[in-house]
């Protein structure tokens, strides 16, 4: 008679869905571990001599944000029209074009702005920032560093994080702008309304509290992208194979950490 293995292969996968929880686990408790660290050496490190390399930091605030320029206003652009395009269609049902220009400025200070800086950043900044400090792992910088009594977190971690929170709030101001602007000009070619009342539509429903919600979010998003970025890098196995993996980890953690943040977010604010 046959010997039945059945409970045997549920026993292994139990097994291994166990230890992929506890291994997820570990991770959440090493970024909570890694961002108190490095708020540690954010608020007392001038107190231990040891201080937070400002010019390390502006360095990281021109690769994070200002290089970033380009691809961010291109993206604002095309979703500012996108949104501009779809609104329209959809109000003619109802005969509320005009209207357009709620669902425009909401959309984009709220959402869509902050969202796709997000992803952009997470992209491009937060697999740099694995890939590196990866590439650090294998050689033996990071622990030379340990060596020469250098704190790995301070020297390496704390200028990248201060240069995301700072950049991604400055960049998602910037797509607002851009967003708002391209489809304003779209909205004028459509439904030929000036550019003047269509500013001062905007400005009649946006309000301050739009604003922050979308920059509030983005700043949620940037400690996301750093700490992740961080202990995927410094957890890095098997040469360089091992820094393609977990700079794609990291790329993928990070869009799924921002949207699964902004949704939640979204539904925390809406029922205050």
């Amino acid at each position: 008679m046959p010997v039945r293995h059945e409970p045997w292969t549920a026993a292994r996968m139990v097994e291994r869905v166990g230890r992929r929880v506890v291994g997820a686990i570990e991770e959440i408790g090493h970024c909570g571990v890694l961002l108190g660290e490095s708020v540690f050496w954010l608020v007392a490190g001038r107190r231990l001599r040891q201080p937070v390399r400002l010019a390390a930091t502006f360095t990281q605030m021109m690769e994070i944000g200002v290089q970033a320029l380009p691809i961010v206003a291109m993206m604002a652009a095309t979703i500012g029209v996108m949104l501009a395009i779809q609104g329209i269609h959809t109000l003619k049902i109802f005969g509320a074009e005009s209207q357009v220009v709620i669902g425009i400025s909401l959309s984009v200070t709220r959402e869509f702005a902050p969202l796709i800086t997000g992803i952009l950043v997470a992209g491009r900044s937060g697999s740099a920032l694995a890939a590196r400090l990866g590439t650090m792992q294998i050689n033996q910088e990071v622990d030379a560093l340990k060596v020469m009594g250098i704190n790995p977190v301070r020297f390496l971690v704390v200028p990248a994080l201060v240069a995301m929170v700072i950049m991604l709030p400055c960049l998602t101001i910037f797509a607002d702008l851009i967003g708002l602007l391209a489809a304003g000009f779209y909205v004028r070619f459509d439904l030929g309304i000036s550019m003047a009342a269509y500013v001062d539509q905007t400005i009649d429903f946006l309000s301050v509290d739009d604003v922050m919600h979308g920059l509030s979010k983005s700043a949620i998003f940037s400690i996301l992208i750093a700490v992740i970025g961080v202990v995927n890098g410094v957890g890095v196995q098997g040469g360089a194979e091992g820094v393609g993996r977990v700079t794609t980890r990291a790329v993928v953690l990070s869009i799924s950490a921002i949207v699964i943040t902004d949704m939640l977010f979204a539904f925390v604010v809406t029922r205050a």
